[in-house]
């Protein structure tokens, strides 16, 4: 049995921070049921490149899902929702602020027909300040939040993450959120609304960068793949390729002097604390950069790892995948889907009892529509014809 095999989730949301929120619910156990209009909402679906005309993108954020096609812009399409928010735990969107109240399909209304509903806006912004009606991006939130210009070279431009970060961020905060607000209806019998700001996540993630600057006044700036605190802990070049090393205390300083067969920097005045070694940097680098160039990264990593220093070879993404370590963790799944098999990355939940596991691939647009009005509100084929006909689903 799942965790969340009793709760079932109609997801209005589109792009990625909130759809992949509700997959992880899904992957949990809840019956997930993607809600789009029946020409579809999720502009995902164009952004290739693209696995027997679907989306690869799409497909990443959307297995464990069922999907059924819903006009809410007509009286006939918000009867049925509704009727679906009768049977159902939680509602997920993420339409700019405001919109379901247009659409009189606000957390009021909901609760009125049932009080246990829990619903989570998804929003660039949130709900309220002077920006809270603006729509938000994932780039535009890296920029607004101070990420951006801690990322990238120090004499370049403020650089973005290479993935939607503020989305991926948030998409957790968006399951754990739930979550928490199931077992506080749990306990209280009574739902509520989850006000969800990609902006509020993206900020609260800046973690030591924004608590240095509280406390101390100091703003971090661009290091490129130094630290802004720590040395050395950043990328080497080796005989070919680039490695990570992570130095981030003395002990393991010293354990990597002995490694390079330096162990005299371990003693040396300049080097002996961390602070000595931020302060002199500019001579540490290059004494580690002429010992690294004399070998291959392979046998860097394989040395540094049997010494214990953290230590990883600069991979692009298919380096990355057919790692032995990714493949023996089963990082990534072979699932169904109405095209074929498609491989995904699988959650990296690893739990002895939360019985984590993929039930089926992302559903294309409606796929579920008979199975689902069906099930949940006894509507046979013959209306859902009818319906389809009148643009309800």
């Amino acid at each position: 049995m799942q965790p969340l095999h009793d709760i079932r989730v109609l997801d209005l949301s589109r792009v990625y921070a909130a759809p992949a929120g509700a997959m992880t619910l899904g992957d949990m156990g809840a019956d997930v049921i993607r809600v789009e209009p029946p020409g579809g909402s999720d502009s995902m679906r164009e952004w290739g490149p693209f696995k027997n005309g679907e989306s690869t993108y799409y497909l990443s954020a959307n297995r464990n899902k069922r999907s059924i096609t819903l006009n809410l812009k007509t009286d006939e399409g918000k009867k049925l929702f509704l009727d679906l928010v009768e049977k159902s735990d939680v509602v997920i969107e993420n339409f700019k602020s405001g919109t379901m109240k247009k659409l009189g399909l606000n957390y009021e209304v909901l609760k009125e027909r049932n009080p246990g509903i829990i619903v989570c806006s998804v929003t660039g912004f949130g709900q309220d300040g002077p920006l809270g009606l603006l729509p938000g991006f994932d780039p535009v939130i890296q920029a607004m939040s101070g990420l951006m210009d801690v990322t990238g070279d120090p004499n370049g431009e403020a650089t973005k993450v290479g993935i939607p970060i503020a989305d991926i961020i948030t998409s957790v905060y968006v399951a754990l959120g739930i979550v928490a607000a199931i077992r506080q209806r749990d306990l209280t019998g009574e739902g509520q609304y989850i006000d969800m700001s990609l902006l509020d996540v993206q900020v609260s993630s800046m973690a030591n960068v924004a608590t240095a600057y509280l406390n101390t006044g100091m703003i971090s700036v661009r290091k490129g793949n130094q630290h802004n605190n720590v040395a050395p802990y950043q990328v080497f070049q080796t005989a070919d390729f680039p490695i990570m090393i992570c130095a981030g205390n003395d002990h393991l300083f010293r354990k990597l002097s002995h490694a390079l067969d330096h162990p005299e920097w371990g003693s040396d005045e300049r080097f002996l604390t961390n602070n000595d070694r931020k302060q002199n940097e500019d001579e540490l680098v290059p004494l580690i950069e002429e010992v690294l160039a004399t070998r291959t990264s392979s046998e860097w990593v394989e040395i540094l790892a049997e010494a214990k220093v953290p230590v990883g070879r600069v991979n692009n993404i298919q380096q990355a995948l057919e790692q032995d370590q990714v493949i023996a963790r089963g990082g990534i799944e072979t699932v169904p889907h109405a095209t074929g098999e498609v491989k995904l990355l699988a959650s990296p939940l690893r739990h002895s009892g939360l019985n984590i596991q993929t039930k089926f691939g992302p559903p294309r647009l409606g796929q579920h529509n008979k199975e689902v009005f069906d099930e949940l509100l006894g509507i046979e084929e013959e209306e859902l014809s009818v319906l389809s006909k009148n643009n309800v689903i």
